[in-house]
């Protein structure tokens, strides 16, 4: 699995066991950073044209199937039925039918000698859906005592698991533009949200940024990198002359608004996701909400979409639906992703 945070590539040897009901073990986990040549290309591969993106594909795909190689040599003692990959996002924006995820090329499978479950998203969204989000595909069988859980990677969302219909969806970014404004202050990421604390409130950047239309859509609906340049880029070149420190502290007020209304009156909410470090955001969340706030052990926060997608995997094998109509918007349910042989 790899997100948009671009911290890098998380592998997680995974084995489920179905008695009344799915339950996991996670036999070893990993993420492999991503060195400063491939996080510079795949933060401008959205702006990228198609013969360059065909490029990084085949280069992607070649690189991915090192790192597995490398992992699964170095856990040898594991049998492995099949790899289940998620690929990176370039491209989203399901509104246009189009959503591609490079390093899920037939070659894959040549190159690691295993076969290969991947590209779950592009079925879904010739099917009319949003091809996101998958992972309630998985936490609906995984997951299924917390009354929602939430994601905090590069994007935030929700999946609704207590309400009388399943709800998913995506509800604002967070890192992906956090982590921008970090960088800008010579640090990778806000290490516990100490940046963002550090900084004023800016009244009117807040009530700009609450404008925002996407929040008052209803789902299905998702978000990509495409998204945050069309309609966050331009309200922060709208307040350039703030210090990044206050940009920094206001839109983590912003976006843990945003956060705080999706959650239920009560109940317990699973988070996850890098996010789950920013104290500060996550103390602002809490302030906000009267639910209670679940943060599980660090196998969990870091690997759970890394879980998910392997369970997508073998859903998938079994032929079962792993991509869910409720969420995604698709025309009905059904069993998502491409099998590769060696």
């Amino acid at each position: 699995m790899s997100g948009t945070s671009l911290d890098g590539i998380d592998l997680a040897i995974v084995n489920f066991k179905k008695e009344q009901n799915w339950n996991f073990r996670v036999m070893s986990a990993e993420t492999i950073p991503y060195s400063p040549f491939w996080q510079r290309k795949l933060s401008i591969s959205s702006s990228m044209n198609s013969l360059e993106l065909d490029e990084l594909d085949k280069a992607y795909t070649a690189y991915l199937g090192e790192i597995i190689q490398s992992f699964m040599h170095a856990h040898s003692e594991f049998e492995v039925d099949f790899i289940s990959s998620h690929g990176h996002t370039v491209l989203h924006e399901p509104d246009r039918g189009i959503t591609f995820q490079i390093g899920n090329l037939p070659s894959l499978a040549t190159l690691i000698n295993e076969k290969v479950i991947c590209d779950f998203r592009s079925a879904d969204v010739a099917r009319g859906g949003q091809g996101a989000p998958l992972v309630p595909g998985g936490e609906v069988h995984l997951f299924s005592q917390y009354d929602a859980l939430v994601n905090l990677g590069g994007f935030a969302n929700c999946t609704q698991l207590s309400g009388p219909n399943l709800l998913a969806y995506d509800i604002c970014p967070v890192n992906v533009v956090l982590n921008t404004f970090s960088q800008e202050l010579g640090f990778s990421f806000d290490h516990k949200g100490e940046l963002a604390r550090s900084g004023e409130f800016h009244d009117q950047l807040f009530n700009r940024l609450s404008e925002i239309d996407f929040y008052d859509f209803l789902p299905p609906k998702s978000l990509g990198i495409e998204w945050v340049k069309k309609n966050i880029n331009p309200i922060i070149l709208e307040f350039s002359s703030l210090k990044t420190i206050d940009l920094l502290h206001t839109f983590s007020h912003h976006f843990s608004e945003q956060i705080a209304k999706q959650l239920p009156n009560q109940g317990e909410v699973l988070f996850s996701g890098g996010g789950v470090y920013n104290c500060f955001l996550m103390e602002l969340i809490n302030e906000k909400t009267n639910c209670k706030i679940c943060i599980p052990s660090k196998e969990i926060i870091e690997f759970k979409e890394a879980i998910i997608f392997a369970f997508l995997g073998v859903l998938r094998e079994l032929n079962q639906p792993n991509c869910l109509a409720a969420v995604t918007g698709a025309d009905l349910d059904h069993s998502s992703g491409k099998i590769y042989f060696y």
